[in-house]
Formats: structure tokens, sequence, C-alpha cells
């Protein structure tokens, strides 16, 4: 059994939580907390709210309140997000407590007294209009390595640059923007420069980290290290404990990551083992976890190691897991309280659930480069993979089962269970392994993935039909199903768990004995169902202002036309291109790569779906003036054509649209999938019944749209090619 502390970057409490905190620092901590647990491991969680940072204090100047007020405000507000979100802290405490104050302080004296802090004269900020010192994050200027203008007092978020005061260019007061002057100091700074050789050693000894953590920090540490201020003149914050300095906090930068230990020491405090804290701090069984954003990495790799090296008797990190930026729409720039813009939790939750809102960060999770946010993907991705794949699969099979058999037991001898225990135990290797490496969103694909084939699996398996010839065969094919429902239910959990602990109660067992990971390992030797509910909602986009307005603009760009295929010849040179002279209600010459498809017989005199207004391209020397659609499902591709004769033209969805060109990239934002139509219902996933059509479809935040021309359906050439597949 491992001992695991899992330490979460502490958020500003100086304005409410944003998806972006959500996606880059609080949620995958949770999942992988989760997870743990399932596995009998022994974990804590801990982090708070920085409650003494400079951003704090511009946030109580703007809104004429004390510190203080905000930050307790704010830490109540995100709070209660984390908890509404089901984000499981053992501890969320906060910097402004007496525990937190006394820790620091201890640490702080005891780097002082072992050397590691002197006293040194140096330039600081200083506003003359104002008539005071200014904090780092009170200054903003040009950053003198990319340019970006609004870099902070020490740090630039685009290029991750790290200053001292006077590198930055034209720096400027963020209170009343007039220009700041340089003016001496004295304050302790924390010798960093003496820790180059272990810090090097130390990281190159690490194991599993992700390797942009290890280049970015051992490349800040070889362009060589400088000492750091480690107190400021001001007064909101911990208070240097040296009579000598008074009217000096400590940094926030030292202070802050101080709060891993201090919260730690609090929890066992309020348990009533105030020594307990020693096990995880002291011992060298525990594992220390640390997620943050990339921002952050310096501070956790670098400079806390070097104090905790100082120190000398408390666990280095085991694994630093720093996420990249989500980032809104095509900026640069993350999303930031300071700037706004980012959709806060509270506000996400007046239109989403929880496990709405957990399912989509964790599938856009900038674990190994920035992602981008987007409401209208954020509905189609609920709707189209959690609502049809996972919440389908699990009520096709619960509510089958539970109408017509009410309790199934274990098939007899013979009857065979790999359908459910093969694919399950592959999956679940593949979830484990992938959240051990904190690859959150691998792992959540793994599971949607699994949930995909038990669609196909229950499609195989026809119950409707198998129910009126064999009872026990369609039981035995149902017990099955539920095995595989509730395997994917254990493995869901870390990323789940509220629908988790229903599915456990609807196959009538119990979650506290279910929801463990070796219980993958068994078999239970019967269900007695309770009446089961669709355990996911589908988010209906009119409910949400901005998103049909955006997804209507979107398909409006689209324009879409059914062409007959005139003549076909081989590019000269290239040998999977084809040259096609084409009649979309004008001549158009395409440059399409179906060679390893089609023969030019088979292409000749077919209708096909053109993208129109897609921009001309030059390919191999030849114009393209649109672009053919075809599905693709592995190695097999084939063209859109309606399902009967329709003459040449705009499809339904393109009559009266006016578009200007788009680019590839454009196009590449919709979705465009073949369904599964069965029985009037269009499905995106398993396997289509015999009597079923597969057809074209547009998928977006306002639901599954059929594509057609003079309401002939869309489909694919030959027939079927598989429900999922993508237009490309």
């Amino acid at each position: 059994m491992k001992r695991i502390l899992v330490n979460v970057a502490w958020p500003y409490a100086n304005g409410a939580l944003h998806v972006g905190h959500v996606a880059g620092s609080l949620l995958g901590p949770d999942i992988f907390s989760r997870y743990h647990r399932l596995r009998g491991n022994e974990v804590i969680m801990v982090s708070g709210s920085d409650q003494h940072g400079t951003a704090v204090s511009i946030r109580a100047e703007k809104e004429g309140k004390t510190p203080e007020e905000v930050a307790e405000k704010y830490h109540r507000i995100n709070k209660e997000s984390i908890e509404w979100l089901g984000i499981k802290f053992d501890i969320f405490t906060k910097t402004h407590t007496e525990n937190h104050i006394k820790v620091s302080q201890e640490f702080f004296l005891d780097l002082y007294r072992k050397g590691f802090l002197y006293p040194k004269s140096t330039n600081q900020y200083y506003c003359i209009t104002d008539s005071r010192f200014l904090a780092d994050t009170y200054v903003i200027g040009t950053c003198p390595k990319c340019g970006y203008t609004e870099a902070k007092g020490n740090q630039c978020e685009v290029c991750r640059s790290t200053f001292e005061p006077g590198e930055l260019i034209h720096p400027r007061c963020t209170i009343c923007s007039n220009p700041t002057v340089l003016r001496e100091s004295t304050q302790l700074f924390f010798a960093l420069s003496k820790f180059s050789d272990p810090l090097q050693a130390y990281l190159r000894s690490v194991h599993g980290w992700r390797q942009n953590v290890i280049d970015f920090s051992l490349n800040w540490i070889e362009s060589g290290l400088d000492d750091r201020s480690a107190t400021r003149d001001l007064d909101w914050g911990v208070p240097v404990p040296l009579p000598e300095y008074s009217g000096k906090v400590i940094y926030v930068w030292m202070e802050a990551v101080i709060g891993y230990l201090s919260a730690t020491i609090e929890l066992f405090s309020r348990t009533g083992n105030p020594d307990g804290w020693k096990r995880y701090w002291q011992e060298e069984k525990t594992e220390h976890y640390y997620f943050m954003g990339k921002d952050n990495i310096p501070f956790h790799t670098i400079i806390w190691p070097a104090m905790l090296i100082a120190h000398g008797s408390l666990r280095l990190p085991f694994n630093v897991v720093a996420n990249e930026y989500l980032m809104p729409g095509n900026s640069k720039l993350k999303f930031s309280k300071s700037r706004g813009g980012a959709p806060e939790i509270r506000e996400l939750g007046r239109h989403f659930k929880p496990e709405h809102i957990r399912y989509y960060l964790t599938s856009v999770m900038p674990e190994g480069r920035d992602s981008t946010f987007s409401l209208e993907d954020m509905v189609a991705k609920i709707n189209n993979e959690l609502v049809a794949t996972l919440g389908n699969y699990y009520h096709r099979v619960l509510s089958f089962s539970y109408k017509n058999f009410g309790s199934l037991s274990c098939p007899a001898e013979g009857i065979d269970l790999q359908p459910a225990i093969s694919d399950s135990s592959v999956a679940a290797a593949s979830v484990s392994s992938h959240i051990e490496a904190c690859e959150f969103k691998k792992a959540l694909k793994s599971i949607i993935d699994l949930a995909q084939r038990g669609n196909q699996f229950f499609d195989r398996c026809a119950p409707w039909a198998t129910i009126k010839n064999s009872r026990e065969k369609c039981s035995a094919d149902m017990f099955n199903n539920l095995e595989l429902v509730r395997r994917l239910a254990i493995m869901s959990s870390p990323f789940l768990p509220y629908s988790s602990e229903k599915i456990m109660h609807f196959l009538g067992l119990s979650p506290e004995e279910q929801l463990k990971w070796d219980m993958l390992d068994s078999t239970p030797s019967s269900f007695t169902l309770n009446e089961p509910a669709p355990v996911f909602e589908r988010i209906d986009a009119r409910s949400i202002p901005g998103v049909l307005e955006g997804s209507a603009e979107k398909d409006s760009v689209l324009d879409m036309r059914v062409g007959l295929i005139l003549s076909v010849r081989k590019h000269p040179s290239a040998d999977k291109l084809y040259l096609l002279e084409l009649d979309i209600g004008e001549r158009r010459q395409i440059v399409a790569g179906l060679r390893p498809y089609y023969t030019e017989e088979q292409l000749t005199g077919k209708k096909v779906v053109v993208l129109a207004n897609l921009a001309t391209a030059n390919l191999r020397g030849y114009q393209s003036q649109g672009m053919i659609l075809a599905a693709e499902n592995g190695d097999s591709v084939k063209f859109l054509t309606p399902a009967s004769d329709v003459p040449v033209g705009p499809l339904d969805c393109s009559r009266g649209i006016s578009a200007g060109t788009i680019t590839i990239d454009e196009f590449r934002k919709a979705d465009l999938r073949i369904a599964c139509l069965s029985r009037g219902e269009l499905r995106l996933s398993g396997e289509c019944p015999p009597d079923s059509s597969e057809i074209a479809v547009m998928v977006g935040a306002d639901g599954i749209v059929p594509l057609k021309k003079d309401d002939v359906a869309i489909t694919v050439d030959g027939g079927k090619i598989g429900p999922g597949s993508r237009i490309r």
C-alpha cells in the first residue's frame, strides 16, 4: 500500500473560480486521489486559498474593502464551488490562519538561523503617486524577453521568464497607471544560488515526470540561479518574525508553498493527532505529488525543493504535474481572474450539473499542450459522448434488464462471460496506467471507448429478439451486459463519482463495498435491480445564451451541395490523387485523394456531396475548387451520396445561405459524422441492426441534424461504414 500526499496549488482568493482553475490544477488531483483511494492506498489531499497574494490587495482596493474581507469572501465562494463539483479535499484551508502564520514563521526562522537568509539592499518598485513600495503584481510593463506588454513585475505569463526589479520595460503602477521608480530597500534574501548542484542532481534522478517540466526546470537552473528576495515592504501577509524587520512580510512566493506543510499539520491537529503530519513529511515511504499550471513550475521544481533541502528533514516532491493553459478561443493567453472572460463555476452551475463540467473539463484538460474551452463544444461533447455513449449504454442495459427480469443470476458454467471480462480488463489496465501517469484525458477516453464497445455488444446480443426465442440465453447476455455496466461504473468513479454511486444502487449493490478497484477482479453472483433512471441529462442548447447563435453561425458557413462527377483522370504527379470534373450547379474541378479506394470507373457518373465554399487550393500544380466529402473508419473510406436520386444543388441546410469561403481548419470545427437510424432514433455508437440505415449528420449544440437534399437522406456509398465514423 502506498502513502501519497497530494498537494494542489493554492488559488488566489481574489475572485470566483473559473474553468481554467478547475481544468488546470483542481480536477486532475481529485481524479488522481479518488483513484488511489479506490486502490486502497493511504491518501490525503490538501490545499487552500492563497489569501496573502497582492492580487487580493488589488481586488480589495477596487472594491473598497479590506484585504481580509475580500479574502474571506472568495475563500467561502470558492470552497462552495469546489465542494459542489465533488472535488474532495481532506482539508481546504487558507493562509490567513494562526496555524499557517506560525508554521511559515518557524520555517522562515529555521532558514535564517542556518544562514540561508541574509540582508541585502535592493531596488524595489515605488509609486510616487501612491507613496508606497509596490509588490510585483502591482507593477506591469513590457517583458524584456518576448515583448508582452502586460507582464507582471516578477514574471511574464506568456514566455514564463522571471525578473528582478528594474528589468521590466516601462513599468507602471496597476492602481494609478502612472510610471514607477526604483528605490532602495533592505530585504532578506534566500540564497537560492547555493542549491544549483543539488537541484540538478535531484531533477536528473526523478522518474515519471512530464518531460516539459524536467526540461524547463533544468534549463532554468543552467541559465543561472539568482538569490531571491524573501521579504517585502507590505502590511498584508505573514509578518517577518524578526524585530529588526518590523513592518515587512514574508514574500508570498515563499510563504504560499509552505502552505502545503501547514495544511497537513492543521489537518492532523483537527483530528487529535498533532504528530500525524510527520508520517507524511518525514518518512521516506510517502510520495508527494504537486498539481498546478505551468506558470508555477519553477516555484515547485526549483524554489520549494531548494527550501526543503535547506530545511533538511522534509520530503522532496515525488512528481510535479504541471498542466498547460486552458484558453478562450484563439487567445494566446490563459484564462485569468484579473482579465475576466472565463466562465465561473457558479455561472456554469446554472446550466450544467457537476458531472457535466467534470466530464468536459477532463476531456479538454491541457495536459500536453494548451487547449481551448467553448460552451458550444462543451454542449456537443456532453450530449454526444457522455450522454449518447456512456449514459446511453447504462440506461439501455439497466432499463431492459429491470423491465424483463428484475433480478439476474450469474449464468451457469459454460456460459461465456468473456465479452464483459476481457474488454473491461484491457480497459481497466489502460485507465489505471494513464491515471498513475497523470494522463487523465487518455484514461477517460479508454472508458468512453469501452462504453462504445458495450453499445456494440448490446446490439450484437439483440435482446429484444433473443428474449422471444430463449429467455435463458437473453438472461445470460444481459447478465454479461450488467457486469460490464458495473465495471464501467468502478472505472469511471474517479471522474464521475455521483453517477457511479447511482449505477451501483440501480444494480442493487452497495457503493461502499463495490466502488473499489479490486472489485474489477471478481463478479457478483447475482444482480437484484432497482428501478433505473438516466444518470446524465442531455443539455438543451437553447437554455444557454449564446450557444445556439454560435452553432448557427458555424453551420451556416458550410455550403454543401450534391454534385455529379462528369469525368475522372489520374493526377500526373501524385499517386493518391484524382482530377475530377463535377457539375454542382456550375462546373468545378476538384482534386481528391480517392485513388486508393476507388477506380475511375467506380466514380464516373456518381452523385457525391461537395463542400463548395472551401477556399481554392493548389495541389501539385492543379487547382481544387472544393472538396468531396467522405466518411472514414480505419482503412475504409466511402464518399457521401444521396440515398436516392436527386438533382444537383445545395443540401437542405445550405439553401438560402450566402457563405464566404472557409479554410480547411474552419471546416474541421464542424462535427460531421455517420449516425445509425434505427426505429426513428439516431445513435452515434454501437452497431446498426439489420433493419436500420446509416446517414450523414451534423452534430452541434442544438442536437444531431441529418443532412438531406430535397428531404432525401445523405448516406454512404455501398451501404454502411459504422456509426460514429467521421466525415472529412
